[in-house]
């Protein structure tokens, strides 16, 4: 491609945009299904029922301000927030779709490096990106680069996951460090000049999640994005009708996080997350649910993190043993996270 930067022509269906399509999208994604360039992608249902009997589909818009950031960009934040969307039900996720509102004016070598980085994470994450659309919009329209990312899974027949699953006594078990990614998206944003090992987590979690599915007493999975694990605990709540309570002693945190969160008065309960999944999983089964996620890098620093309890509220017990409910925060507190 000749282009520096990205025109209205690229999203116009002429040639312009068809060389777009083949020399960066197909040839970055290559795989047997995007290459007959169909209007759909035309997807084996016995490759699909040989894993499951349950069709799993998710999709996300990703529009994060800055596209890049320490552990990630945009591209890879979009294949991994679908991805982990589909694990997080038990699903093997298979197949991805990825559409593009791209502003004029943004450079084609920023344009490049999003795909290219989508590509490596979808083959680390073990999916095909087999379908797409590009949209060209006139400057100040969009801001620079949104992606939308749909994507389906299989959930294998024995597999029962889900909210309803809850009971009192469960244990909460995160698979690591709270907060990585809403610190530093901060720290970028508000160029806070923290430096040292400040890094979004951001990753597909389904090899992760590969490790959980013999053991039996999961109740139910979900990844902690927007609002956190505070926001997670209060869907929780909600669906069983029980009340989550987590100790502040068994957080983990890592100390960057826990150094910005002291500094601005910030609870690291309602930071972002693009890595981390908690669990709710019975109390026989909380141990080998912590030897699972420890035996994968992903899940090395795994915690429990609290139980389900009768009082139907959310609440932090503190380091001194007073309990406070926890809130979700009326407004969010960092908008374009992810």
């Amino acid at each position: 491609m000749t282009s520096k930067t990205i025109s209205l022509a690229h999203g116009s269906g002429t040639s312009a945009s068809q060389t777009l399509i083949d020399e960066l999208f197909i040839s970055a994604f290559k795989n047997d299904l995007l290459a007959t360039k169909e209007d759909q992608a035309r997807i084996s249902l016995n490759h699909l029922t040989a894993d499951g009997n349950q069709l799993a589909f998710s999709t996300d818009s990703y529009v994060i301000d800055p596209l890049f950031f320490p552990g990630g960009n945009i591209g890879k934040l979009a294949i991994c927030g679908t991805v982990n969307d589909l694990a997080v039900g038990g699903a093997y996720p298979r197949y991805l779709s990825c559409g593009f509102i791209i502003e004029e004016g943004l450079s084609m070598d920023i344009l490049t490096q999003v795909v290219h980085s989508m590509a490596e994470t979808a083959k680390a994450a073990g999916v095909s990106i087999v379908t797409g659309d590009t949209k060209v919009v006139p400057r100040g329209a969009a801001d620079k680069l949104f992606i939308n990312t749909a994507g389906i899974g299989v959930i294998p027949a024995t597999l029962n996951w889900g909210m309803p699953q809850i009971q009192v006594g469960d244990k909460i078990i995160i698979n690591g460090t709270l907060g990585d990614h809403g610190a530093t998206i901060l720290n970028e944003r508000e160029q806070l000049g923290l430096m040292g090992a400040l890094s979004s987590d951001c990753t597909p979690l389904n090899g992760l999640i590969d490790q959980l599915r013999p053991i039996k007493g999961i109740r139910t999975l979900r990844d902690a994005t927007r609002g956190g694990v505070n926001a997670v605990l209060h869907e929780f709540s909600q669906a069983c009708g029980y009340g989550m309570l987590v100790e502040e002693s068994l957080l983990p945190l890592s100390s960057p996080i826990r150094g910005i969160c002291e500094l601005l008065g910030l609870d690291p309960l309602n930071f972002a997350n693009e890595g981390k999944v908690v669990i709710i999983a019975s109390e026989d089964s909380a141990p080998d649910v912590l030897d699972a996620l420890k035996s994968h890098p992903l899940g090395s620093q795994a915690a429990i993190i609290g139980s389900v309890t009768q009082n139907p509220q959310v609440y932090l017990r503190g380091l001194y043993g007073v309990d406070r409910i926890l809130d979700l925060p009326q407004h969010e507190p960092l908008p374009r996270i992810c």
